[in-house]
């Protein structure tokens, strides 16, 4: 649901005060945009996999992996800020000293989007075509519903994985694979 109708600007949207109720916002092509919480599950698998990255990335001094609520700028000339749940950025894409205190400055190498039933197709694939637009080298939308990931890369047709599949980080986590089952399935 858009919220404004005025053109935003990246430093109005970082300004934001954040909500007490959990709300969380977007920003696309100057206008900001709610976005949905997550459920429970989405919680869940968001952290499995998020765990399985940042222990890969760790072991090899690869980067930084993100969680939930990092803002990635996709977009300075027509404002664009997207909040992946999982990211990661390789070493040769941080910045020396400091990280950031606002939004990340440039997109994710890798950016996952853990889809809800509430998400609309649309703007799912809005989403994607974005990232890769914006220079994301790969982006994986992982399917509670069907237990799936859809893999995009620039310039490619997605490829799309079932539990009986292996995941790979391609170029950009040589090396990292996971069987897209273990990402669904929650040890309680």
């Amino acid at each position: 649901m858009t919220i404004t109708t005025r053109h935003v600007t990246i430093a109005e949207y970082e300004a934001l005060p954040e909500t007490s109720d959990g709300t969380r916002y977007e920003l696309v092509n100057g206008k900001i945009i709610e976005v949905t919480g997550a459920g429970a599950e989405h919680g869940a698998i968001m952290l499995q996999l998020a765990y399985r990255l940042r222990t890969y990335v760790i072991e090899r001094s690869l980067g930084l992996v993100f969680g939930d609520g990092t803002n990635f700028v996709l977009s300075v000339d027509s404002p664009t800020i997207r909040v992946p749940d999982v990211a990661f950025v390789s070493r040769a894409h941080i910045p020396a000293g400091r990280l950031p205190k606002g939004s990340w400055p440039i997109p994710p190498d890798l950016a996952v989007e853990i889809t809800s039933p509430n998400d609309r197709e649309a703007e799912v694939q809005t989403k994607i075509r974005q990232y890769l637009a914006a220079g994301t080298r790969l982006v994986w939308t992982v399917s509670p519903d069907d237990e799936t990931v859809t893999v995009h890369r620039p310039g490619s047709p997605p490829i799309h994985l079932g539990t009986c599949d292996t995941l790979d980080g391609d170029d950009v986590l040589p090396g990292f694979s996971v069987q897209v089952l273990a990402l669904f399935e929650i040890e309680m």
